[in-house]
């Protein structure tokens, strides 16, 4: 059975069955976060951006690392493990599933964020205030 969810014009389609796994996945992520995702929600929390950002926000079948529904944009932040091309393909294909659904996505090494946290922030308002290119 699969439970329709609609936010603005985007419809979440997510398995009744596989959502209490998302949701506690979620949660342990939120509460046990990465050193890099520590460091971008200290910039992302609270609106200081202007926006309102979610932390480990589940969306259809995926866990973002943080999202902003009100702008339609993901933030992904890629850790080692990211460069294997098995990663590689999965994280294209849930990148195509999530514009498929009208999210724009960025995605940033953690290494990007540790060396160059003002260049991510800067891209990071760009695509929220100005659609940039992604």
């Amino acid at each position: 059975m699969v439970d329709k969810r609609v936010k603005g014009s985007v419809r979440h389609s997510v398995d009744v069955i596989e959502y209490p796994l998302l949701w506690a996945f979620a949660k342990e992520n939120r509460n046990n976060p990465t050193e890099a995702e520590r460091l971008l929600w200290f910039y992302l929390s609270n609106k200081q951006l202007g926006v309102r950002f979610r932390r480990q926000h589940i969306i259809g079948q995926y866990i973002a690392d943080f999202a902003c529904l009100e702008k339609m944009l993901i933030i992904e932040l890629d850790g080692g493990y990211h460069s294997f091309p098995e990663q590689q393909i999965s994280d294209e294909q849930r990148t195509a599933n999530l514009q498929g659904n009208g999210y724009r996505v960025i995605r940033f090494t953690n290494e990007e964020l540790f060396n160059g946290i003002d260049l991510v922030l800067t891209k990071i308002n760009n695509a929220l205030y100005e659609n940039a290119p992604l």
